[in-house]
């Protein structure tokens, strides 16, 4: 039960704050399901600054490389979050459409730039570049503790941060005017502009969030679930945060408990395998498990949630 607990928690926590990402950006108003490309583009992004920082100063990055990769994750997927940004507020594109061609383009461009980087600056022919194994800590008493201690076992430092960004996108989202306002958007952008509201600096704000939070979710589980980037990062991660946060009714709080259902059902699967001692092949069925659970919860909850009345659609300053 403990395995499962700390597996768990660290799948659960970069979904999380990639759901988060996607919170504000749908509560804007942008429908975003290109959270899979922004993290896999962060990801990308952060991993490239460590292989090219790591030939002129190896001490730096053997020091501090994690943190220096999440802070170029967040900056590689709150730049590639313009591209949506632009495309849906300023030229009024399909937002569904949009999305959907940013996640094509992130997979296709770092696997070419990937293999081009590494090829004419590394001389190896790869699409991956090496991060290492982040240590793992244990918080002394807490840890401890029968069963419960299993949340406080081998926390990657990334966990950490990523509690830390919630409570911080938390307050933002809840307990500032700047928050309120953002929420206001998504249900009626024109009476916020007859208030005087930013609409459009406010949107454009909100989905350069979700690309930064998603940069970290990315580089995040790169760090964990492989300790290298690679095009594999593209896992189908996004839009499982897209079903946490419909199925936490683009709320903070309750997307973290539906995030932590995933996070568990992942690991619970892999324990269920490796208890029954299944081959490789069933072991990957158990996998999907979280997937298969994203299809429940989406056929039994979805018709209670409410989402942003005016989700997806463009905002034409002209037209009350």
């Amino acid at each position: 039960m403990e395995r499962i607990i700390i597996d768990g928690l660290q799948f659960a926590l970069p979904l999380f704050i990639m759901a988060i990402g996607g919170i504000y950006s749908e509560r804007s108003g942008i429908t975003n399901l290109c959270l899979e490309g922004l993290q896999g583009f962060g990801a990308f992004f952060g991993a490239l600054a460590i292989a090219l920082i790591g030939i002129n100063n190896p001490s730096l990055v053997q020091a501090n490389g994690f943190y220096i990769a999440i802070i170029f994750a967040m900056i590689g997927g709150m730049l590639f979050s313009l591209l949506h940004a632009i495309l849906s507020i300023k030229y009024r594109a399909n937002q569904v459409v949009s999305g959907i061609v940013v996640n094509l383009l992130a997979v296709s461009l770092t696997e070419f730039l990937t293999r081009q980087i590494n090829s004419t600056v590394f001389g190896a022919p790869s699409n991956k570049f090496q991060l290492g194994v982040l240590p793992r800590h244990n918080i002394p008493v807490l840890s401890e503790i029968p069963l419960i201690g299993a949340f406080f076992k081998e926390i990657y430092p990334f966990q950490i941060i990523i509690l830390i960004v919630a409570v911080l996108a938390w307050i933002l989202f809840y307990k500032t005017r700047l928050g309120l306002r953002l929420r206001s958007l998504g249900d009626n952008p024109h009476a916020a502009d007859s208030q005087g509201v930013n609409v459009e600096g406010i949107r454009y704000f909100a989905v350069m969030v979700s690309g930064a939070l998603s940069g970290l979710a990315g580089i995040s589980f790169a760090y964990s679930i492989s300790a290298n980037f690679s095009p594999a990062i593209f896992m189908g991660f996004g839009y499982l945060s897209i079903t946490a946060l419909i199925f936490g009714n683009w709320e903070i709080g309750p997307t973290f408990f539906a995030t932590l259902l995933f996070g568990f059902a992942r690991s619970g699967g892999y324990a269920l395998a490796k208890a029954l001692k299944m081959e490789a092949a069933f072991t990957d069925i158990t996998m999907t498990l979280p997937y298969i659970l994203t299809l429940l919860l989406l056929l039994f909850f979805s018709k209670n949630n409410r989402s942003p009345r005016a989700l997806g659609e463009p905002f034409d300053k002209g037209k009350r």
